[in-house]
């Protein structure tokens, strides 16, 4: 029979997540080497790894639910060293005292036929106050056979299947192909500046742990990201992501917009972001809809959704100034709200916490702006479409398949002169990288992730150039140009006002709950309008609610909160803020609209 050896941190249920019985697709029982009298029972069913440990005529289950999982690997028994225990089981007597290589290791203990299966997995546990994830790694041994080979495809018909399952693709005992790397964008200096070790130490642990290959590239200077992806063919990449804050995304979703196939490439690819900023709204947002803890730099079930490739479709809403078209996925701000974000960037070493700080000096020196609203309501937000549920992505279709061949692989992913990190790769071998990556020597082996690669930021003479002068596609406008008269219906406030904000996401910042009915695809903006002569008093309150989203209930004189699908702000003089997804752009008239349902965006699996 096969032998187990279970890792101390095997956690139970999710307190009360039931899990009904399904379909099984493999069943095996294992014994526990430390202890006597005791098997465990284990089934590969749809749900997840079901364990059943029977000692002694009781039985106790548990199961880890296939939504926790990320991935498997095959291993064997390292060779001992000399002086080592000569017993030939001394090293399964507990989890700590196993070595492991891969199949492919010089290394291997020849004496043992053993074949090691280690299921990857992050459980959802509740802490003191909230939930969070916590690694659980199971090690299942399997020896029933005299050879190590016979062994080994037993466990490999465990690993195939937990991987088609994690794909939702169709048991087949062939691993599935998906060749097509992730596309990482990394902004080195967002928030405080600590992305590249975030990335390093949380995110790249669990790509490596799910076998999923990447392209890993630092922004090297202002609308990089934006360049880039205008310029290349996204088509090689399966997922494009931003890590940083949302700026990144920002410049990512423009870029995408600036290609004249934006439609099929924004259809085709699905955008994912990784909060390293200090806003973090949409990241906040993702986690908020989806159930997933979201705890400052920690970054666990966000990466986990870069492994299981959902998507659901998000709004975008067009913005047109003087002088630029832009699309954004979070929010338009003038005020109160933009001049806090913007004056406090020179807080930003401090992270989140700069808002907080500088909305106090606001607060002390509370500035009123004169200008004109307009707005087209929506008066009956209850029966707007539902958001669609997530799918699955197996894979994308390329536009042109030439364009995906070995001969293209080499201009499409690299920059002239570039240096390189990757694993040896069909023989060839690639240039370290600078020095960050023995930040953390330990976990210098998570970026062997196979196929993954990484662009230097110090490479030399490796800035893009690009053919074409930058236009703005996208879909077209249903408003009247920004200097003509707009239509009838629409309502219009006149006067001075502390703050106009609109929103489209629940999240504008990490403990920011702006618009708390608002969804990722509902075809809302929620404009929030407070008047001068507000007290001080009054706007502390707003600002010590919106952390909770009970500002977004208030309705008076002073402050409202109104759905609209459309709006144009017209400021009076030169002096403010005007702010895109937190960015600033050009102060003077600004107008919107909301387009429902024009990105594909990588989320958590529905809890």
């Amino acid at each position: 029979m096969a032998d187990s050896m279970f890792g101390k941190d095997v956690s139970k249920n999710i307190e009360g997540d039931s899990v009904p019985k399904d379909h099984v697709y493999l069943e095996e029982t294992f014994y526990i080497l430390s202890k006597k009298n005791s098997v465990f029972r284990v089934r590969l069913t749809s749900k997840g790894l079901s364990l059943t440990k029977e000692t002694d005529g009781s039985s106790k289950e548990q199961t880890i639910l296939l939504r926790d999982i990320i991935g498997s690997k095959c291993m064997r028994s390292k060779r001992r060293r000399h002086g080592a225990s000569s017993c030939v089981c001394s090293s399964l007597v507990g989890p700590q005292q196993l070595k492991v290589v891969e199949e492919n290791s010089g290394d291997l203990d020849e004496n043992d036929i053993s074949a090691y299966l280690y299921i990857y997995s992050y459980i959802l546990k509740r802490s003191r106050r909230s939930w969070k994830r916590e690694r659980t790694t199971i090690t299942l041994r399997f020896r029933s056979f005299d050879k190590y080979e016979d062994n080994n495809r037993e466990a490999q018909k465990w690993r195939t299947t937990i991987k088609c399952l994690i794909a939702g693709q169709p048991i087949t005992y062939v691993p599935p192909l998906n060749d097509k790397k992730i596309l990482i964008l990394l902004n080195p200096k967002s928030g405080p500046g600590k992305a590249r070790e975030l990335f390093q130490t949380k995110v790249a642990p669990i790509l490596q742990e799910a076998e999923v290959p990447y392209d890993l590239h630092v922004t090297k200077y202002a609308q990089f990201a934006r360049e880039f992806v205008r310029t290349r063919n996204v088509y090689a990449w399966r997922t494009i992501v931003a890590v940083g804050g949302d700026g990144v995304l920002f410049e990512i979703l423009n870029g995408m917009f600036e290609r004249l196939d934006w439609q099929q490439a924004l259809s085709e690819i699905p955008l994912a972001i990784i909060p390293c900023g200090s806003g973090n709204g949409l990241a906040r947002t993702i986690c908020h809809l989806y159930n997933e803890p979201y705890i400052t730099q920690n970054l666990t079930g966000i990466s986990m959704a870069l492994v299981k490739n959902r998507i659901t479709p998000m709004d975008v809403v067009r913005i047109e100034t003087k002088t630029k078209i832009m699309f954004s996925f979070l929010s338009v701000g003038w005020g109160l709200l933009s001049d806090i974000d913007i004056e406090s960037e020179r807080l930003r070493a401090i992270g989140g916490q700069r808002f907080a700080v500088w909305a106090v000096a606001r607060l002390l020196g509370l500035r009123r702006y004169r200008g004109v609203i307009s707005y087209v309501k929506i008066k009956d937000v209850t029966n707007l479409p539902k958001p669609k549920q997530p799918l699955t992505l197996s894979h994308s279709v390329s536009q042109d398949g030439a364009l995906d061949s070995p001969d293209a692989e080499a201009f499409i992913d690299c920059d002239e002169n570039s240096e390189v990190f990757s694993n040896a790769v069909n023989g060839k071998h690639h240039q370290r990288v600078d020095s960050w990556y023995s930040v953390n020597s330990r976990r210098s082996a998570f970026y062997s992730t196979r196929g993954s690669e990484y662009h230097s930021v110090t490479s030399g003479g490796s800035e893009m150039r690009s053919p074409v002068h930058a236009c703005m596609h996208g879909p077209a406008s249903h408003l009247p140009s920004l200097v003509s008269q707009l239509p009838s219906h629409w309502v219009h406030e006149e006067g001075e006002f502390v703050m106009v904000h609109v929103a489209y996401q629940p999240y504008i910042g990490e403990d920011f709950l702006f618009a708390p009915r608002s969804t990722l695809s509902d075809g809302v903006m929620w404009m929030l309008i407070i008047k001068a002569g507000i007290s001080r008093s009054q706007l502390l309150s707003f600002l010590l609610g919106i952390g909770q989203g009970s500002h977004a209930e208030i309705n008076n004189e002073y402050v409202k909160m109104i759905p609209v699908s459309a709006f144009r702000i017209v400021p009076e003089g030169s002096s403010g803020y005007l702010t895109v997804d937190g960015e600033l752009v050009e102060y003077g008239p600004i107008q919107a609209e909301i387009f429902p349902n024009v990105v594909n965006l990588i989320v958590p699996d529905l809890k």
